[in-house]
């Protein structure tokens, strides 16, 4: 997908603050952060949102999580806690059409989220 940003990230055609990659995914800063960590770990596979998820990605979302596991270790985060959100279109917020998890933390969160 050439018009994706996400997509064009993961073929390094834009620049973005990479701080996790392996086979399946990608992690890079958001440019936008809402806390003090924020962090977006996407698929390399492109995937609209979470209605485009088939039983064959399974397994990609669970190493999704894992990522962000790591991740929040690697922050410092993970034992004080941390919140993992996907939005799915517009009135939940998302803006990006590539499926992305957000990592959240540094910060106590608050109920219910907006």
């Amino acid at each position: 997908m050439t018009d994706c940003v996400f997509c064009r990230i993961i073929e390094k055609k834009i620049p973005a603050r990479i701080i996790y990659e392996d086979p399946d995914c990608i992690a890079f800063e958001d440019i936008s952060p809402q806390a003090p960590v924020h962090v977006l770990i996407i698929p390399r596979k492109h995937m609209a949102n979470t209605l485009e998820m088939g039983v064959e990605d399974d397994a990609l979302i669970g190493r999704l999580f894992r990522a962000a596991n790591k991740i929040a270790r690697d922050k410092g985060i993970a034992e004080r806690g941390f919140r993992m959100v996907m939005n799915t279109n517009p009135e939940a917020g998302q803006t990006v059409y590539h499926l992305h998890l957000h990592l959240l933390g540094g910060r106590r969160m608050h109920w219910p989220p907006g």
